[in-house]
């Protein structure tokens, strides 16, 4: 299965997660916060991010940026976010995200997302990116 790092202040959010992520199979990584999380992609080879936005330190979106820079798209993300504004939506695919989810979610919902991240092709990436940024895409 795949190799998963869960960037989130919150430990609740961060036990919740990892326990449905390996019973399901994968392993977890666990940051607590965005700087943790970059030494850790910098340190091994994770295949997909759970990456908060409201964290301490170093939020979210910096930590998108900063994962777009240095590892050109080789993990793919998920922003989730419990506060969600106007636009984060359209931020998290501009800024290369695979993904957004609200929290809270149930652990189907979850696993149901990152499968569902996980199982694309590079192509099928792009299109779903292209039909969340354009909606109107969707329709043909």
């Amino acid at each position: 299965m795949a190799r998963i790092l869960v960037v989130d202040d919150e430990p609740d959010v961060l036990l919740f997660v990892r326990i449905y992520l390996e019973a399901a199979g994968h392993q977890t990584v666990l940051a607590a916060d965005g700087e943790r999380a970059l030494e850790l992609l910098d340190a091994d080879p994770i295949d997909l991010v759970l990456l908060d936005v409201c964290m301490p330190v170093m939020d979210g979106w910096s930590v998108l940026e900063a994962i777009n820079a240095r590892r050109a798209g080789a993990a793919r993300v998920v922003v989730i976010s419990g506060r969600p504004a106007p636009g984060d939506l359209r931020r998290a695919f501009e800024l290369g995200a695979a993904d957004y989810m609200r929290k809270p979610f149930e652990p189907e919902q979850l696993l149901e997302g990152v499968n569902a991240v996980l199982s694309r092709s590079d192509e099928e990436h792009a299109t779903h990116r292209a039909r969340a940024l354009h909606p109107d895409l969707a329709e043909e």
